[in-house]
């Protein structure tokens, strides 16, 4: 398996992942990791650890169909057969979709279905959770598919909304598990 990741921000699923190679806890070989983002820590880390990388947005590719054979064709020849999203912030594109399909995974901060969909995303999944009244969060890891957060569940892992909790205990408890959830995911998926 060669993994390829698409990353907005600081990408640490994706870092987990890595180190989880490099340590021989999960059969696979590191391969590429795009960002949106010029200033994204993911780039800086990824190329310190010798992934190939690339900054691919609107801004250079202002045609979607553009920036999605870009995304393409970058990690085609990066030889990634298998696509991680490390809180990516863009919808993927149907070219990218098709190559990767039933192996594209996404790991998503909450109980998927409850709390996901268009919109939501990072703080606002967690404050959802905390204002729905919900007794537990946690996240998921589920395939993408065309549709926002709508793809086959491959994993979840639980965590209790405890009383007093605020956006920070609450989004601290669910990401200290992100990792090792993605890691099972990955796994599953022949890794």
């Amino acid at each position: 398996m060669k993994l390829g990741f698409l990353a907005s921000h600081g990408g640490s699923a994706a870092r987990h992942l890595v180190n989880a190679c490099r340590s021989g806890d999960l059969n696979a070989t590191p391969a590429a990791l795009i960002s949106n983002n010029s200033r994204s820590p993911a780039l800086a880390w990824a190329r310190e650890a010798g992934l190939q990388v690339a900054h691919l947005s609107s801004a250079r590719h202002p045609d979607p169909d553009d920036l999605d054979r870009a995304i393409c064709e970058f990690l085609v020849k990066a030889g990634a057969d298998t696509l991680v999203l490390s809180g990516y912030m863009r919808e993927i594109g149907p070219r990218v979709l098709s190559h990767f399909a039933g192996r594209l995974v996404n790991i998503h901060p909450s109980l998927l279905p409850r709390h996901g969909g268009r919109g939501m995303y990072g703080d606002r999944v967690h404050e959802s959770v905390l204002a729905s009244g919900d007794a537990e969060s946690g996240a998921t890891v589920h395939l993408v598919t065309a549709g926002i957060d709508e793809g086959p569940v491959l994993a979840q892992a639980r965590v209790p909304v405890l009383p007093g909790d605020d956006l920070a205990s609450l989004k601290a408890r669910v990401q200290a598990l992100e990792g090792d959830l993605m890691l099972r995911a990955v796994r599953g998926l022949g890794g």
